[in-house]
């Protein structure tokens, strides 16, 4: 049985780095669900082009981090932030929580909750 704590670790390690699109294709299930707030996006594929798009258009990416982690069970629960530069001049500034639920040692689901963005 995977160390769903483990591989949150590991995976929120590569976060750290500013390696998330290794991270992604390392930790996350062919048919996963990703949420942002309520709209959700269904399969690696889909959710790969949007992680590349998203990392692709930062300019400069001035912080990123992880705080607070838990686990239960299968589902892991992290803070993560960032504060970036867009190539368009955009500056965000965003703190968000994401939700991962885990199976056979990979993210099937995971949902982002923030304000803003």
């Amino acid at each position: 049985m995977p160390d769903i704590a483990q591989l949150d670790a590991e995976l929120n390690d590569l976060i750290r780095q500013g390696k998330a699109l290794e991270a992604f294709e390392r930790f996350y299930a062919d048919g996963v669900v990703m949420m942002e707030n309520d709209q959700t996006f269904e399969g690696k594929e889909v959710n790969r082009k949007r992680e590349q798009e998203f990392f692709g258009n930062i300019a400069q990416l001035h912080s990123a981090g992880i705080g607070a982690t838990a686990v239960n069970g299968d589902n892991s629960f992290c803070e993560q932030y960032f504060d970036a530069t867009f190539k368009d001049g955009k500056r965000i500034r965003m703190e968000e929580v994401a939700v991962r639920t885990w199976r056979d040692g990979k993210v099937i689901k995971e949902r982002f909750y923030y304000k803003g963005g």
